[in-house]
């Protein structure tokens, strides 16, 4: 690891990363905080060109820095979606200054962005682990538990919904077959009632023709004792028959 002079305002530290650079004093805005130096390549040589590595900084479409020298305390900050310092390129003089784009704290991690053409390479497909990145994806993480949690909610209410649903049609049943239970019984009784009867109305008339107030249901009227003697007894006959005597 580089060694940093105690009058500098920062140190080499562990970050969520890997190594980072933090603030050790207080950085105000504007104030420079360290140059990124290293080899210059030229483009234009096939040494030069063929080098790889994920420090190297360029200036121009000729001159790029490498940065991979363990002086280049530099190369230890860490790129930031939001950060608060930034790459000072002077193309000319071929160097870069880090300088501070907001009040740094000591404790704070030095942090500035890489630039587009870095973060598609080497970044994105590994998902970028930027303190701003990292809240990003647990708002959506907390979001996504939110949303599990409301489909979860949403289904026992539709499942209590449907239970509830089904006790009320199977109460509707219940009540239905009871209701058809004692419609038979009722019938049941009504036919136990007319065997027992054998044809008796409760006007004390029967049904085989014979009354019980001396009229019968066939249409002939009960003869008298008189009738059946075939003597018609009429007031008048009998008044003459004892003025005779």
């Amino acid at each position: 690891m580089a060694t940093v002079s105690a009058n500098k305002p920062y140190r080499v530290g562990r970050s969520r990363t890997g190594l980072g650079l933090f603030a050790t004093k207080p950085i105000k805005k504007g104030a420079k905080i360290v140059r990124y130096f290293g080899p210059l390549l030229d483009s234009k040589k096939k040494k030069d060109d063929a080098i790889e590595n994920k420090y190297l900084f360029e200036l121009t479409n000729r001159w790029t820095i490498d940065g991979s020298v363990r002086a280049n305390v530099a190369r230890y900050i860490n790129h930031a979606c939001k950060p608060n310092a930034e790459s000072d390129v002077k193309p000319r003089k071929r160097k870069v200054i880090i300088r501070a784009i907001k009040n740094i704290e000591p404790g704070d991690e030095i942090n500035y962005d890489y630039g587009t053409d870095y973060f598609k390479a080497y970044l994105k497909p590994i998902g970028c682990k930027c303190a701003a990145c990292e809240k990003k994806r647990k708002k959506k993480r907390a979001e996504a538990r939110a949303e599990k949690l409301r489909l979860k909610a949403k289904a026992e209410r539709k499942a209590l919904k449907e239970a509830e649903k089904q006790k009320a049609k199977a109460a509707r049943a219940r009540k239905a077959k009871a209701k058809a239970r004692e419609k038979d019984r009722q019938k049941l009784v009504a036919k136990t009632l007319g065997a027992k009867t054998n044809g008796v109305k409760a006007n004390g008339t029967k049904l085989n023709g014979k009354s019980l107030n001396g009229k019968s249901l066939n249409g002939h009227a009960r003869k008298t004792p008189a009738a059946k003697s075939g003597i018609l007894a009429k007031p008048q006959q009998v008044k003459e028959n004892r003025a005779t005597a």
